[in-house]
């Protein structure tokens, strides 16, 4: 059988603001509206970020608990909901595991060079991610460069990550650096993932399509959204995130889209 294409939408990130876009997402209303048209434009999963009273990055649960009661109230189970662990120079270690023990999200993202950086942090975050494992949280992790993903490789041979078939983000580009992504990157990272790692790529900058056809040829999936650009192809600024992820979706070729029961299926 075709495996299905996922197609993720992150729709507004840590840092961006209405200066960026007029309507980037960011209430739980708005969080609520942009899910609607992400879901009819083809997206499974949609990646959460929530800010503080100064529109700053924050890992507040009770503002995460709004924000995805605001999307389940409009869109059921037809989304997964992931939401991030970005520490974004604000929080520590401690803090993002806390924060997803206290929460039980159904899905969550989490950077290895921020939850397992070195071989200290190592016993820490295995029982983190055991935890994980046992309460059923589908668990993305990221990756931003090949050394990554050679740590990452070694962190699933001794166990310290315990999933059987894991799920991993490869990052084109890097925000703090304003350094677009260029499609190009994406085949040696893809190469490390082994056949046992289920992939999906971001990219940074308006090679965003680029790589999203790159990844769909490779088997892999794609994350689009305003949280890395807002450019269409050519140039242009997209309307909204729908607009990305409808792009995205022509990419997958003769892949069917993934829905969100069917990626639930995969990793749960």
């Amino acid at each position: 059988m075709t495996k299905p294409f996922i197609v993720m939408c992150a729709p507004n990130g840590a840092r961006r603001t209405k200066a960026d876009h007029a309507v980037l997402p960011i209430t739980p209303n708005e969080l609520a509206d942009c899910a609607e048209s992400v879901l009819a434009a083809g997206a499974a999963i949609m990646h959460v970020h929530v800010r503080d009273d100064a529109l700053g990055h924050s890992l507040d649960v009770a503002r995460y608990r709004q924000a995805t009661d605001a999307i389940r109230d409009r869109v059921g189970d037809r989304l997964v909901i992931q939401i991030t662990t970005e520490a974004c120079g604000k929080y520590r270690r401690s803090e993002q595991m806390a924060m997803v023990q206290e929460l039980r999200p159904e899905a969550v993202s989490l950077a290895i060079r921020e939850l397992c950086p070195d071989n200290d942090a190592e016993p820490a975050a295995r029982d983190f991610f055991c935890w994980l494992k046992t309460a059923g949280v589908m668990t993305q992790y990221i990756l931003y460069s090949q050394e990554e993903a050679a740590y990452f490789a070694y962190l699933l041979s001794i166990g310290v990550i315990p999933d059987e078939s894991p799920f991993a983000l490869l990052v084109l580009g890097q925000y703090n650096n304003r350094r677009d992504g260029n499609a190009s990157d994406l085949d040696p990272l893809a190469a490390a993932m082994g056949a046992k790692t289920e992939w999906a790529v971001c990219c940074f900058g308006q090679a965003e399509q680029d790589a999203v056809a790159r990844a769909s040829a490779l088997n892999g999936h794609a994350r689009v959204g305003f949280e890395n650009n807002i450019l269409l192809p050519d140039g242009n600024t997209a309307f909204d995130n729908a607009a990305l992820v409808r792009l995205a979706a022509k990419c997958r070729g003769d892949r069917p889209l993934a829905t969100a029961a069917c990626v639930r299926q995969m990793f749960l």
